[in-house]
């Protein structure tokens, strides 16, 4: 029999076996100062790339103001309880219609986090009858709701339309057998690689197969569409995702999330969610400033207009330059390259150090062995400036890369 803390000791799992020598610099580093292009990171300003912060609200002035005011006069813990005992307020309410009016679903329900939401919600959705349908690269938050799924569930390859189908022949055959029902999941904007999901193909199933439709909106809330109301806008297809979500942790640079969809499905859930029946209520501050962030989403487009300037110069300049974006076409930008882990620490090392440029770092097993990912977040807060420097920047790590100068079988010493 096995002591338990000796089991975790000898298997701290792919990325915890290189905690010593990556803690605090590759892995958990710390970004300092205020929310902008420019940061502090151990103590030296860099031109970051690396937060969400897509349409640079988290330091604008009006948002600031608001936060603080709501804060002064509300203080962190009102109201206190779970929405359904003690915790619910008109002010909850009023920015749920306002979500719901924004993404076009006739209503939505506020949630205290989007991951631990996102894996609730499907948990309240699905029993053991009913069968799970997703993309095989969906975020860990449907993952861990898919593994809390007690009945059947296959996966699609990722944006594949006919092995899509192919499963949910496979999915409607068992449903029938079970008298259970289909829910297909994927994700608006993929976060590592940047796609979208291929909704407008999905939702054309429809007329074929009976499944409703979840779609996680966290990278395309905001950012997506011709108001920002996401990827189901941007690609007319917003009135048949069934399950639409979306969270505060990346346009509206806050914290929370929500849900939106019909009045029915919205009413189950809040009767329903485990996760949010037995949790304290989003705290007031926070809901007062996602209504103000709602409210500047709407009415001032040059936000987002500035982040698909940057978006677009970054891309096509990365283009031009030989480097392989993949498949993205959204504003997620990830280089890839080749290299191991030894190598890419030595190139992320030689970026912070030499160049004062700051970008997420992507390595096995997150993507496959021999790969490096690179992954840039553009937002409203850069400049062309800010671009014209990185491709440079990138230009002269590629080709120190290509020579072998970053060649080593250890994480780079720090």
């Amino acid at each position: 029999m096995k002591d338990l803390f000796e089991k975790i000791s000898a298997n701290p799992g792919p990325l915890g076996k290189h905690a010593k020598e990556s803690h605090g610099y590759f892995t958990f580093p710390k970004l300092e100062g205020e929310i902008k292009n420019r940061m502090t990171f151990r103590g030296k300003d860099v031109l970051q790339w690396s937060l969400n912060n897509y349409l640079g609200l988290s330091n604008h002035p009006d948002i600031r103001k608001v936060d603080t005011k709501a804060t002064k006069k509300w203080g962190l813990g009102y109201p206190m309880g779970a929405r359904m005992m003690s915790g619910n307020t008109l002010l909850h309410e009023k920015l749920e219609k306002e979500l719901a009016e924004y993404v076009s679903k006739q209503d939505s329900i506020l949630l205290n986090f989007g991951y631990q939401g996102c894996m609730s919600a499907i948990d309240a959705l699905v029993d053991r009858n009913d069968v799970i349908v997703y993309d095989a690269e969906s975020h860990a938050c449907i993952i861990d709701g898919v593994r809390l799924h007690q009945g059947k569930r296959y996966v699609y390859k990722h944006n594949d339309i006919e092995n899509l189908e192919k499963q949910l022949q496979r999915a409607t055959k068992l449903a029938e057998e079970q008298n259970g029902a289909i829910l297909v999941i994927t994700e608006g904007v993929f976060g590592m690689s940047g796609n979208q999901g291929k909704l407008k193909e999905i939702a054309a199933l429809k007329s074929k197969y009976n499944f409703r439709l979840f779609v996680d909106d966290a990278h395309g809330i905001g950012t997506m569409g011709p108001t920002g109301a996401g990827t189901g806008e941007a690609q007319g297809v917003q009135d048949d995702i069934d399950v639409y979500f979306g969270t505060f942790a990346k346009a509206f640079a806050s914290i929370g999330a929500f849900i939106a969809g019909d009045e029915d499905l919205v009413r189950f859930l809040r009767y329903n969610m485990r996760s949010q029946i037995f949790a304290k209520s989003l705290p007031m501050p926070l809901v007062v400033g996602a209504r103000k962030r709602l409210k500047m989403m709407k009415n001032m487009p040059e936000l987002r207009e500035k982040l698909w300037t940057i978006a677009n110069a970054l891309q096509e300049g990365l283009v031009a330059s030989g480097f392989n974006i993949g498949t993205t076409n959204t504003q997620v930008t990830p280089v890839i390259l080749e290299g191991g882990l030894g190598e890419a620490t030595n190139l992320t090392l030689d970026l912070r150090e030499n160049h004062d440029l700051f970008c997420s770092i992507v390595v096995y097993p997150v993507i496959p062995k021999g790969l490096i990912i690179l992954r840039l977040i553009p937002t409203a807060m850069h400049t062309l400036e800010d671009v014209k420097y990185t491709i440079d920047t990138f230009n002269k790590v590629k080709s120190k890369l290509e020579a072998g100068e970053y060649k080593s079988e250890q994480i780079a010493a720090i």
